[in-house]
């Protein structure tokens, strides 16, 4: 059987980055369920959400770029009506 193919991150950080995610990931888990988790099992944690919570995020955010931009450039459309000279 092939090894199933992992699909490329969708968004990447910096090693200083990973790492606070990583502790505050360590910390999180010990201060809520009292899990004492390495650095190898944060990593896991996050690589999982960046590899498949992440996209949602990402997808959001552009929706809502997307909208902003749309009503910013019917704001400037409306404008350059304004000036039209008759």
């Amino acid at each position: 059987m092939a090894a199933k193919k992992s699909k490329p991150p969708i968004l990447t950080l910096t090693p200083e980055q990973e790492g606070e995610a990583n502790r505050k990931i360590q910390r999180f888990m010990e201060d809520r369920f009292e899990l004492d988790l390495g650095s190898f099992e944060a990593a896991e944690i996050l690589e999982l959400f960046t590899r498949e919570i992440a996209p949602h995020y990402y997808n959001r955010a552009i929706f809502d770029v997307q909208t902003h931009l749309k009503e910013r450039f019917e704001s400037i459309e409306s404008d350059l009506w304004a000036l039209e000279k008759n």
